[in-house]
């Protein structure tokens, strides 16, 4: 079956706000990554098509993500729905396959909250790829976990999410760690995302960052109890941060019964 291809945001209203302090400064493209964007681009000019010349530019350097410079409405036909890829800053940023860890926090997290969010009737979870266009002029992003609050369930379109999501979740790899960390912080807080977690599960490097919007609309950090972290946007909800950095991590239905309860969970089951 053919893969449908992305369609135009609607007109969105997003409120701006100002920008907090950056967690980590951004890293300058080295000249590597220059050679790997102007390789996709010479073989585009070459009569390739841009999915050509991206698995081309992968069998070249098979560790990185490519760039490529294009409009939103090119974006927007390049590549289908199956391709995790964002837009942003006149390119589009097209992602390698996740490894295994990355995919099984993505897997327990979207579980729980899933899970969560269904029993408490709070609204809507989504995995990537789902396109969240944060504002009409603005990057069009594909976080790898979103919530969208039943209150704000008309951005929910049958082709993205039309303005921000309640919270996002981005997993670190090793070439997103400055985009999560600064572009994305920026870009986020500033389209109104209330809450944005940030999971980092590289070796020797793990830690979970949540932020959250204050009154005035910028990120303020969710400090943590014995590395527990309440959630301000899911009432009730809090994450041991120890469950991620277990070599297995838990069952989301054990994890499930200790933040809601037990009877809360068989309730919901019956």
């Amino acid at each position: 079956m053919a893969s449908l291809p992305r369609t135009a945001a609607p007109h969105t209203g997003c409120r701006a706000t100002a920008s907090a302090t950056r967690p980590t400064p951004p890293r300058p493209r080295t000249p590597s990554q220059a050679r790997r964007d102007l390789r996709a681009m010479t073989r585009l000019n070459e009569g390739a098509s841009i999915m050509e010349a991206v698995q081309m530019a992968f069998a070249l350097d098979a560790d990185r993500e490519q760039v490529i410079p294009m409009s939103y409405e090119e974006y927007l036909t390049a590549f289908d729905e199956t391709t995790h890829a964002e837009w942003a800053n006149g390119k589009a940023i097209v992602f390698m396959p996740p490894n295994t860890r990355h995919q099984d926090i993505i897997i327990f997290l979207a579980t729980l909250l899933n899970l969560f969010v269904k029993m408490r009737r709070l609204g809507k979870v989504f995995v990537a790829p789902v396109e969240m266009k944060l504002s009409p002029e603005g990057s069009a992003r594909e976080p790898d976990l979103l919530f969208v609050a039943h209150e704000h369930r008309a951005r929910i379109t049958p082709q993205r999410i039309a303005g921000p999501a309640d919270l996002v979740v981005e997993i670190i790899s090793p070439e997103s760690a400055a985009r999560d960390r600064s572009d994305k912080f920026d870009e986020y807080q500033q389209a109104g995302v209330r809450e944005y977690w940030i999971v980092d599960p590289r070796p020797g490097l793990e830690r979970v960052d949540l932020w959250a919007l204050d009154e005035q609309g910028k990120y303020r950090p969710v400090p943590a109890e014995r590395g527990v972290y309440r959630s301000t946007v899911l009432p009730g909800f809090w994450l041991d941060s120890g469950w991620l950095w277990a070599e297995e991590l838990p069952n989301p239905l054990h994890a499930l019964a200790q933040i809601a309860g037990p009877d809360a969970l068989l309730g919901a089951l019956s």
